[in-house]
């Protein structure tokens, strides 16, 4: 009996000893797992004190290993690092609403570390880990108090992709005087390859970067998530000849729109303490998780706005597409009178607004018939913060209920703190805020809900400045919801069906689609009055409930480049909507009952007798093997009915 309870005794103090040994060597290791164990990263140390990190999804390598590290004006975090503490793993939860969404409700687990590391002078360093589901992230902090302005020269963080891996990227363009922009095309490009096929001259790749990783059985997307005041917009060095993708700064000549001055280097500058961006790297086995994830707003700080209750998405009518030169009271009231007959929320009033206003009353006129105005303006009227607010406060007492402010062209750090300024003193007059000629989403409309939309995408308008997009365009279509639309809302402006200066190629189903296939907190509709009046009823009633944002999306085919097709719900309202990305015709099969929970019936919007123009309406019992031929440049929509 005494041996027995001897050997009991010993067995479960080795246990103890054991559980204790594993848990220190998971709180020693410098590496984080999500909790579905997927997803990790793993740092690591030289000898001679060099940061490095890697990703991997079941093992399998993401993202190869790549440097990590800061140079600073007076202090170097390159090499000469060692461990000082490295905390144990938390959790924490994000779970939020979003306005504006391809789902509303957003709710994830994330597995959480912070590792400090000591130079040689002794400073110190933390790096923040996150790891979840969807992917994972890292960010650089000082915790320390300083007054002294540190002055970051360089960091070398670097995301490694294998060289046999492809993917979509845009180029950055070169300061202009309409860029950067983020308004170029999505290459595809083999991991390594120089710039090519930019409509300007360029200085680097933009982020978010799209690859189809590990003998492509995944996606990853590499992203920003949090950017504030307190650092530049980012994006990757020329050079990644070796597949190393090094974050860049913004350049120092990123001012021609703005009262900047000129600088040889637009540095990161702050006081300490300093909580830089998150790296962000989504993660998903098809690009359809790339599409519907939610990291980069899990990543960005909650909602500033404690009541969003007049923040409300909705639809507009827009003039200026097909009546681009005329400023008059009477065309402006004439878009207000279609947004008012198809039951649109808002109409945008863009350039030249003002002196219509002052002649025609069309703030009025608009309110009138229940419709809320919003109205264009300049970015360097919007720069200083006195001027800014007396501005926005002027407008909200006109009645007007939104901004669209153009012609930022910058990622500099100036500009970074200035939208964080236009969002709060907007919110502050229940104004919202969309962006044109700027620079990329970060996550933004979580913080901000107001900001509803941005554009920094090539989109509808390029049919009057660039030539190579009639061509293009179908294919891009089938890129931006996996690149761009994955950072924020994104203002394409669909529906043109006006032939422009650049004759459109994409069928006008292709083009209708487009409205559901972007979101986007405000759907500015672009084409006239008469097209608008010349569509069939059913598209009339299409047009008039189409949702704004979304409370449940599915993807059903997902292959950027080539075709996209989407499962929408909002309410009581179902949708399937697909695009065709190529100039070939693509069949596709799907499962409609799937997707048709309470519907017994699907009416299909397709090509009608002439594919640019016309629409062809019929209405089928829901199957569960329905087949279709995707038209080249082509595209559908079904409605599911009762």
């Amino acid at each position: 009996m005494k041996k027995m309870f001897i050997h009991r005794s010993l067995s479960l103090l080795l246990s103890a000893m054991l559980f204790v040994l594993t848990n220190c060597k998971a709180q020693n290791e410098l590496s984080l797992k999500s909790k579905d164990n997927l997803n990790k990263i793993s740092l690591s140390l030289t000898q001679d004190g060099k940061l490095s990190y890697k990703v991997t999804r079941r093992d399998k390598a993401i993202i190869l290993d790549s440097p990590l590290g800061l140079r600073f004006e007076n202090d170097d975090f390159t090499a000469g690092l060692s461990v000082v503490k490295n905390s144990a793993i938390g959790e924490k939860r994000e779970k939020y609403e979003l306005k504006v969404s391809n789902n509303k409700i957003a709710d994830h687990v994330f597995k959480t570390k912070s590792i400090t590391f000591k130079n040689k002078l002794g400073a110190l360093m933390t790096i923040d880990l996150i790891a979840g589901e969807q992917g994972v992230a890292f960010r650089y902090k000082f915790d320390n108090n300083g007054k002294q302005t540190q002055v970051l020269k360089n960091e070398i963080t670097g995301f490694h992709i294998d060289q046999n891996a492809k993917g979509w990227l845009q180029p950055y363009n070169k300061a202009g005087d309409y860029t950067p922009g983020y308004e170029d095309f999505y290459v595809n490009v083999k991991s390594g390859d120089p710039i090519s096929g930019a409509r300007n001259e360029s200085v680097g790749w933009c982020m978010p970067a799209l690859f189809n990783v590990n003998d492509t059985k995944n996606w990853v997307l590499i992203a920003e998530s949090g950017t504030d005041g307190s650092f530049p917009g980012c994006h990757f060095e020329p050079d990644s000849a070796a597949g190393i993708y090094k974050i860049a700064f913004a350049k120092g000549d990123e001012k021609f729109t703005l009262p900047l001055a000129e600088k040889a280097n637009a540095y990161p500058e702050s006081n300490l303490p300093w909580v830089m961006p998150w790296r962000v790297i989504i993660i998903g086995d098809k690009a359809g998780d790339i599409l519907l994830s939610t990291l980069i707003t899990d990543l960005a700080p909650a909602s500033k706005i404690e009541d969003t209750s007049w923040i409300v998405p909705g639809k507009a009518a827009w003039s200026w597409w097909s009546h681009p030169d005329d400023f008059t009271p009477e065309i402006y009231n004439k878009f207000t009178d279609v947004s008012a007959s198809f039951g649109f929320r808002y109409t945008l009033f863009d350039a030249g607004w003002e002196k219509a206003n002052k002649e025609g009353k069309i703030i009025d006129h608009a309110l009138s018939k229940g419709v809320q105005p919003l109205v264009w303006g300049y970015s360097a009227e919007y720069f200083d913060p006195v001027k800014r607010k007396k501005r926005f406060k002027e407008l909200a007492e006109m009645g007007v209920k939104g901004v669209k402010i153009d012609f930022w062209c910058s990622d500099r750090q100036e500009i970074m703190g200035t939208l964080q300024s236009v969002f709060e003193d907007a919110a502050k007059e229940h104004l919202l805020v969309n962006l044109h000629g700027t620079t990329m989403p970060r996550g933004w409309h979580r913080t901000w809900p107001n900001f509803v939309t941005a554009e920094a995408i090539l989109g509808t308008e390029s049919y009057f400045y660039e030539p190579k997009f009639p061509e293009k365009a179908a294919e891009q279509n089938t890129v931006l919801p996996f690149t761009r639309n994955v950072a924020g809302p994104a203002d394409y402006t669909p529906f043109a069906l006006t032939f422009r200066k650049y004759t459109r190629l994409n069928t006008a189903v292709h083009e209708l689609a487009m409205a559901m296939i972007y979101t986007s907190g405000i759907i500015h509709f672009a084409d006239s009055e008469e097209v608008f009046n010349s569509l069939p009823n059913e598209l009339k009633n299409l047009l008039k409930e189409m949702p704004a944002t979304w409370d449940k999306t599915e993807c059903v085919i997902a292959e950027p480049g080539k075709a996209i097709i989407l499962s929408r719900k909002k309410d009581t309202l179902s949708y399937i909507i697909g695009i065709n990305g190529t100039n070939a015709a693509t069949p596709v099969s799907i499962d409609l009952t799937k997707y048709s929970k309470g519907f017994s019936k699907f009416r299909i919007i397709s090509e009608g007798s002439d594919p640019l123009m016309d629409f062809k309406i019929e209405t089928y019992p829901v199957t569960a093997k329905w087949q279709y031929n995707l038209a080249p440049k082509g595209g559908f929509i079904i409605e599911f009915v009762k």
